[in-house]
């Protein structure tokens, strides 16, 4: 390591330059019909026991491997953290998770009033704006607002009937024929009395009850 960055990279250089001329030998020899060392030669290994370290076939031997930049090849990149399975990630899922408890801490609804009544005030000056810009134009501004739930007095009869409540209240219109109390009692007169015609007189009275009723216009 004392002999200095630069001197410590040509001797790596030189180590791996006889390395590339040893490997051409012995492809050489295995073109002969030798045996092939590069497959069951020894492996080289460092003073600690551990094979060279290299990278793309480049090795580094001492104290290159220590030099800036070799160092993080060769740093194991840490392990990335274990996937949680969806039953682990479903644990931690709750109420709040939802945002069901967003206004229990008292902090959010504050600050949802302050902004409701921001909202207001700015929507209320826009709207004064727009008004006194058309009272500039000469235009016209109505002095009550229309009332949506207003009846027109005008209506056709045959439309339907008025019916008034207390004094006071708006008119509405039916628009179908609606009975009096008197017209529905006189009705149910007149049904009960053909129920007990039905039930108690002879088809020779009945016969002259409604001769009677024709010939009266009944």
């Amino acid at each position: 390591a004392g002999l200095g960055e630069f001197r410590i990279r040509d001797l790596n250089d030189e180590i791996n330059k006889l390395l590339r001329e040893k490997g051409h030998w012995e492809f050489r020899i295995k073109e002969l019909g030798g045996p092939d060392y590069a497959r069951i030669g020894p492996k080289m290994l460092d003073h600690e026991g551990k094979e060279v370290p290299g990278n793309r076939g480049y090795k580094y031997f001492g104290a290159a491997k220590d030099l800036p930049g070799v160092r993080e090849l060769f740093e194991k990149e840490p392990l990335p953290p274990p996937r949680k399975t969806r039953a682990e990630l479903m644990k931690a899922i709750d109420a709040e998770y939802y945002g069901y408890r967003d206004e229990d801490d008292g902090i959010l609804e504050p600050l949802e009033q302050e902004h409701e009544k921001k909202v207001i005030a700015e929507a209320v000056e826009k709207w004064k704006r727009e008004r006194e810009a058309r009272l500039a134009r000469g235009e016209e501004e109505e002095e009550e607002e229309e009332n949506i739930y207003a009846v027109d007095d005008e209506s056709d009869e045959d439309s339907g009937k008025e019916k008034e409540g207390e004094e006071g209240q708006p008119k509405f219109i039916a628009h179908v024929p609606v009975p009096s109390q008197q017209e529905i009692e006189a009705a149910l007169v007149r049904r009960k009395k053909m129920e007990l015609l039905q039930k108690y007189a002879s088809e020779t009275l009945m016969a002259q009850s409604e001769e009677a009723k024709t010939l009266l216009g009944l």
